[in-house]
């Protein structure tokens, strides 16, 4: 654990300053192939140092904030787009600021940064009790996993599903909470209850991993869909747009899996995505289709045969592959870990400040 937690502040200590050389190096390169060049030494450390990890979730986050979100940032920023640009009208950003933006799965949210520099809060995040309730739920499946020999096999990977999607809701909660308190900004949340989902395209669009959504429709979307257009006509540039995303995406997804397990990828983890891809353009073009009709299923509908292709698609492609690289005794090994850690550090503390008041 403590090696872990060396090479954890070695890599961010490595992304700080590398940051720091990005910031300065867009102030003084102009926008194009040459701030590229300059960027691509630091797009290269990005991709590296997730390998410095080995746990489940310092590697998995450490490789999704950097080697993915990062790096899509820096590509945006060396042609002028992205949430490292500025508004027009606006100051550049400050280096904290900067920072913040380009290492965290972040968004700035405009409308509450007054409030929430004003209260120090993380502004447009969920409620806490939104969090405390969906921890309650996680802590509840825990006997269920005591007991997983007992238990059918689909339940047991339902539960794995919830157990992943909260984890990652509340973790990118936790990091939203804390960098809106450390550079007095309101944050927008990565998650809009995507159990609501009414369509595949009101999934991946507007609730689920949002900062992913919001990189992705920049760097990959717009410029195919711009692309798109002259080839095949702006009514279905949509179509090749959407499939390039979902084909960027799910490799995207199998270079963090593979920092996760250090495996040779099967690509079964692609197939779903691709697999979504397709379901989503589909969808787009059966709404093309019965556009200015009346014919609509209800909202209850939807939501069931919505969550119904995601979860037996997890079942068949994701989750298997995550599986595959002993995520569950890892997970339950770093929690050990961890709550030791703690332990030991409260005993610690506990120790010296009876040092002190003795």
């Amino acid at each position: 654990m403590e090696t872990e937690l060396q090479n954890l502040i070695f890599v961010w200590i490595s992304v700080i300053a590398a940051l720091t050389y990005c910031r300065y190096i867009s102030v003084l390169v102009p926008v194009g192939l040459k701030r590229l060049f300059f960027f691509l030494p630091v797009i290269l450390l990005f991709l590296l140092l997730p390998l410095r990890l080995t746990s489940l979730t310092l590697a998995g986050l450490t490789s999704f904030f950097v080697a993915w979100l990062s790096n899509f940032k820096l590509l945006l920023l060396a042609y002028g787009k992205g949430p490292l640009v500025p508004p027009p009208s606006s100051a550049p950003l400050s280096l904290l600021l900067f920072i913040a933006i380009a290492s965290l799965p972040i968004k700035i949210s405009p409308a509450t940064e007054s409030a929430a520099s004003k209260h120090g809060s993380g502004g447009g995040l969920m409620s806490p009790a939104n969090y405390v309730m969906k921890c309650l739920l996680l802590v509840s499946l825990f006997p269920l996993y005591q007991r997983s020999d007992y238990v059918h096999e689909k339940v047991m990977m339902l539960a794995y599903l919830v157990h992943v999607y909260i984890v990652l809701e509340v973790a990118l909660a936790v990091v939203g909470t804390a960098a809106a308190r450390l550079i007095g900004v309101a944050v927008e949340p990565q998650f809009n209850e995507p159990y609501l989902a009414t369509s595949l395209q009101d999934f991946w669009g507007r609730r689920w991993n949002l900062m992913v959504t919001s990189i992705l429709r920049p760097s990959v979307y717009e410029p195919i869909r711009s692309a798109s257009g002259h080839l095949v006509g702006r009514q279905w540039a949509r179509l090749p747009a959407v499939l390039t995303t979902f084909a960027v995406s799910a490799l995207m997804h199998e270079l963090i899996f593979y920092y996760i397990g250090r495996k040779e990828p099967t690509w079964v983890v692609m197939w779903f995505f691709l697999l979504h891809g397709v379901a989503v353009a589909a969808e787009i073009t059966v709404k093309k289709a019965l556009r200015g009709t009346r014919w609509q299923l209800p909202a209850e509908v939807s939501r069931l045969l919505t969550m119904g292709f995601v979860v037996a698609t997890g079942f068949w492609l994701f989750l298997p592959s995550l599986l595959r690289y002993d995520t569950v005794a890892k997970a339950e090994r770093e929690t050990i870990a961890i709550i030791e850690f703690v332990k030991s550090l409260w005993s610690f503390l506990s120790g010296r400040s009876s040092l002190c008041t003795g």
